[in-house]
């Protein structure tokens, strides 16, 4: 049968041979601590392309060393990390698998030595470290170290590149007012919140010309802080900054109570692609091939994000094109059993 979720997905010269991407996850296993990739990365990533996904999108991967989650984070702050980067690139894309990265700054939300940054000086939680709030200096550092970040993964032959919005980190926290309480022009209003994602992108922009994803958090589950309707307003912004799609997540800028059930997130994708013109993804409990199939027919997102099932199951689209009765070619030397 012919199916939505097999059918290829094109954009600026890049062409996905179906909508499954793989979701990008932190694995906490760069172990020598300088950001770079270690075997276990090539096996975790080669094996997903072997399995047939149409885009890998390589876990947040820090703009700078006070920008990791962890200290065992990947890295994009240095050109010695660019050699890693293109061998993994021509592994993954040697199985017709396209390739991205995610460009992220953990912000307050980093477990770091040192002075970690944010834009106000508010922790995450009562356990967590107290940020410095950034200077005019910093930020304007940051933004630099976005966009030599997005070079450097040109350089390493990425297909498309994302910018990290979500999940509480520097960006997330710079737009919602429950963690930006500056009273400058990076604080107050929603137009001042959102300049420096606004000066970001610009600063990609200036030296990246391929595909450009925004992953965001669509809620703050709580009150006083950002919802789907505020999101749509932003998402609008980023549409007409020439951003191409919206990888829409939600949460995790505060702790709050999150309500979750199988595809929990997909209306908030469904609501920014209706409400703001723009191409979205899907993301969150999407486990089966049925499922995003609904999900793509019914125009309620482009491309379908799969995290958890991917760790699962490396082969999630051979899965997928069975459950939808259709068949996928595989690997040349897996032809005897595929």
């Amino acid at each position: 049968m012919s199916t939505k979720l097999f059918s290829p997905w094109s954009l600026k010269g890049v062409t996905l041979k179906n909508r499954i991407v793989m979701s990008p996850m932190c694995m906490y296993s760069s172990s020598d601590r300088d950001g770079t990739l270690k075997p276990f990365h090539f096996a975790h990533y080669v094996s997903r392309a072997q399995g047939q996904a149409g885009l890998i999108m390589v876990e947040a991967s820090a703009v700078s060393p006070e920008g990791r989650i962890s200290d065992q984070d990947l890295g994009i702050w240095s050109d010695e990390h660019i050699e890693g980067f293109a061998s993994l690139n021509e592994q993954i894309k040697a199985y017709g698998t396209k390739t991205a990265i995610q460009l992220a700054h953990a912000g307050r939300k980093a477990e770091l030595d040192g002075d970690i940054l944010a834009p106000s000086s508010i922790p995450f939680d009562e356990q967590s470290k107290t940020p410095v709030e950034m200077s005019l200096g910093q930020i304007k550092n940051t933004i630099q170290a976005f966009q030599d970040a997005a070079l450097r993964a040109k350089k390493a032959g990425f297909d498309i590149i994302e910018i990290h919005g979500a999940h509480g980190y520097l960006i997330n926290e710079f737009l919602s007012p429950l963690s930006n309480h500056r009273t400058d022009e990076y604080g107050g209003s929603p137009e001042n919140r959102y300049r420096f994602l606004k000066e970001v992108i610009d600063a990609v922009n200036e030296v990246w010309d391929g595909p450009l994803f925004v992953r965001v958090s669509a809620s703050d589950y709580t009150t006083k802080g950002l919802d789907i309707t505020d999101y749509i307003g932003i998402a609008t912004w980023l549409k007409e900054q020439g951003v191409d799609l919206i990888d829409v997540s939600s949460g995790a800028v505060v702790q709050a109570r999150i309500h979750t059930f199988p595809g929990y997130q997909v209306s908030f994708a469904e609501k920014i692609k209706e409400g703001a013109g723009i191409q979205t993804g899907a993301v969150g409990l999407i486990t089966s091939g049925i499922q995003a199939e609904e999900i793509l027919q019914n125009h309620r997102a482009d491309l379908i994000f799969i995290g958890r099932e991917f760790l699962r199951d490396p082969y999630f689209p051979k899965t997928a094109a069975k459950e939808l009765r259709t068949s996928i070619e595989g690997p040349r030397q897996y032809d005897r059993a595929w």
